[in-house]
């Protein structure tokens, strides 16, 4: 059965009766389903309400003509325990493949390891480039960027001008769609850590001086063999068979809040009202949108907070080619300027279940505001564009692309513009004091740019306050180091997963052009 049959025969009546524990889950992606799957082994059931058509969030996979596509590559790895053993109840072990990492960067016909190493990229830069890449570190050790709260100030008085415009500049821009001198050097700081050139050329040459001190990444990952979504549709089905109905395709139009406790959701399927009582509700829709969503009304200060808080957008666009072309890289980051794609996966290199014998697929990963141009164009003015660039690059020629696919994935990454902090407060302030029994989760349910292992995690400790423990979801924190460091060091609380605090009238102006 499709998710699309299921979304119709799972149709509720519009009169659907409460009892004294319901409990409604908005959203069906790894935060939803696995709060879900976490109340049916304590013997409760739910209901779970999904605006789309398919479980599994930015963590589904997208099946078209028998090709799998992963949006944006989902490593199963993590050092949460009670994460790791979730994974291994919903799929069997016969149904994970263990997979060899490999990510580097793409830059002139040339790939360069990732993270980067300095003998590696001073050889592929050849010796007069080096020389100058050198010269130019040496130069900001005399003159230091003058303004270095900047992302762009910060990496160039660690890099040198010339290796920050080859290897951070360019991507970091497309990621986040902003010039990297309106990126606060906070992210750079967080995600760069104390690296600088010098330290990465005293590791190439003493290798076993001091390797904690460089940030060292895992060798390889679990992946389920038919993609993540495969994880996610198992769990879907595990919850329905223990009593919890999955209502795809209706989207929440409404939470109605009384005496400081929200009391209902309201969903439209097919144009039909659906009112579910509830005695708490597991959010993982858009914070923003979870508040402006609330009636009565949020005070204009709240709502006003709502819309200060904003997604970067992402597309991807799938080619298919012969499996010859392909790299053996999971994905590759894109560094050069002329073109705009920014990564590009290759899925056979992370599954031969994703894709068909003799050929592979490559993703093509776009970086976007969703209504701007490139989210508007047309599906296949966007493979001629991928086609073209996959050219451009030297990766393949037109005549090897055989076939094109189109996925865009709206409000994949939230924005940490410089008044996020203070948006989030606001929005968590104003539910704790009137509706308490909503609790935010995952990346887009708390504004927080997790890996899918941290929403999880912040899903399963949410269901345990509901049933009386004290946790304070928001101080979990799994930052990309902690989840591919090989130290295991404790690191300070943040917000998650590390991003760039954007300007936001930067993201507008972008936005709008």
């Amino acid at each position: 059965m499709t998710d699309a049959q299921r979304a119709d025969s799972a149709t509720p009546s519009t009169s659907h009766h409460g009892t004294a524990s319901d409990i409604v889950i908005i959203g069906a992606g790894p935060a939803g389903l696995t709060a879900a799957y976490e109340l049916t082994k304590r013997g409760l059931a739910s209901t779970v309400v999904e605006a789309d058509s398919t479980v599994g969030g930015i963590s589904r996979t997208v099946e078209r003509d028998g090709w799998r596509f992963d949006i944006g590559g989902h490593r199963f790895f993590t050092k949460v325990e009670e994460v790791q053993h979730l994974w291994h109840e919903i799929l069997a072990g016969e149904e994970f493949l263990l997979r060899p990492r490999m990510s580097r960067i793409f830059y002139e016909g040339r790939y360069y390891d990732y993270p980067l190493k300095a003998s590696n990229a001073l050889s592929n830069l050849g010796i007069i480039e080096a020389l100058r890449c050198v010269l130019s570190y040496v130069w900001v050790r005399i003159r230091p960027p003058k303004d270095q709260s900047t992302f762009e100030g910060w990496v160039a008085a660690r890099f040198g001008w010339r290796l920050y415009r080859t290897f951070f500049k360019t991507y970091t821009e497309k990621v986040w769609g902003v010039p990297a001198t309106e990126i606060q050097a906070d992210w750079a700081a967080q995600r760069i850590k104390n690296l600088s050139l010098f330290k990465a050329i005293l590791n190439s040459l003493t290798p076993s001086r001091n390797q904690t001190d460089i940030t060292s990444l895992i060798e390889e990952f679990e992946y389920p063999k038919y993609g993540p979504g495969m994880m996610w549709e198992r769990c879907r089905d595990l919850v329905e068979a223990q009593g919890t109905k999955v209502v795809m395709n209706s989207p929440v139009t409404r939470v109605n809040v009384a005496d400081g406790r929200a009391t209902s959701v309201v969903t439209d399927h097919g144009g039909a009202a659906t009112e579910y009582p509830a005695d708490h509700i597991i959010s993982s829709m858009p914070l923003p949108l979870l508040l402006k969503a609330i009636e009565p009304a949020v005070p204009d200060h709240v709502r006003e907070a709502a819309d200060d808080l904003n997604f970067r957008d992402f597309l991807t666009v799938a080619l298919v080619v012969p499996d010859d072309i392909g790299f053996p890289d999971n994905w590759i980051y894109v560094h050069s300027p002329e073109v705009e794609v920014g990564r590009i996966q290759n899925y056979g290199s992370w599954s031969p279940y994703l894709v068909k014998d003799g050929r592979t697929c490559l993703g093509l990963e776009y970086f976007v505001f969703e209504g701007d141009e490139l989210w508007a164009a047309p599906d296949d003015q966007l493979v001629e564009l991928a086609t073209k660039e996959l050219a451009l690059l030297g990766l393949a020629s037109p005549s090897d692309v055989q076939n094109g696919y189109v996925v865009r994935m709206p409000k994949a990454y939230p924005t940490y513009d410089e008044h996020y902090k203070r948006n989030v407060e606001i929005l968590r302030h104003w539910l704790a004091e009137n509706a308490a029994n909503v609790h935010p989760v995952g990346r887009n349910g708390m504004h927080k740019y997790n890996n899918q292992d941290h929403s999880m995690y912040t899903a399963m400790l949410t269901v345990e306050n509901i049933l009386g423990a004290h946790h304070d979801i928001w101080a979990v924190n799994v930052e990309e180091e902690y989840h591919e460091e090989g130290d295991g060091a404790h690191r300070p609380q943040g917000t998650g997963r590390d991003a760039p605090i954007v300007p936001r009238a930067a993201q507008q102006a972008r936005s709008a052009g």
